[in-house]
């Protein structure tokens, strides 16, 4: 069984904003999966789509798999490091600020062993 992986470190969307996009791709075929990402209007959507484009052309490239034979089997994302800084408020106060990453994985299999 052939699982060609691809992931994306540091994302900087939020692993909650990333999960929705993500949850659309999984158990789609491949060429399907791209084809709703470049339709929708998520930030998220073109990261992953960039990601999606790279597992493809690995499982093409090195692995010799046809393009149209690809499923998306598994695709999670995960928080990734948050940077941490500060704002000033008013009346002399600060507000911390959270810039939150992810870790998205997109693993993709041949048809015929998605079932």
């Amino acid at each position: 069984m052939d699982e060609i992986r691809a992931h994306l470190r540091n994302s900087p969307s939020s692993a909650q904003k990333m999960r929705l996009v993500v949850d659309v791709v999984r158990g789609r075929r491949a060429e399907e999966a791209l084809n709703l990402l470049h339709n929708m209007p998520q930030t998220a959507a073109a990261q992953l789509a960039k990601l999606l484009k790279s597992a493809i052309a690995n499982a093409v490239e090195n692995q010799g798999l046809r393009k149209e034979d690809l499923v998306v089997s598994k695709a999670f994302a995960n928080e990734g490091p948050t940077r941490k800084w500060r704002r000033f408020a008013g009346r002399g106060r600060v507000r911390s600020i959270l810039r939150r990453t992810s870790h998205v994985t997109i693993v993709l299999c041949e048809e015929a062993e998605a079932e």
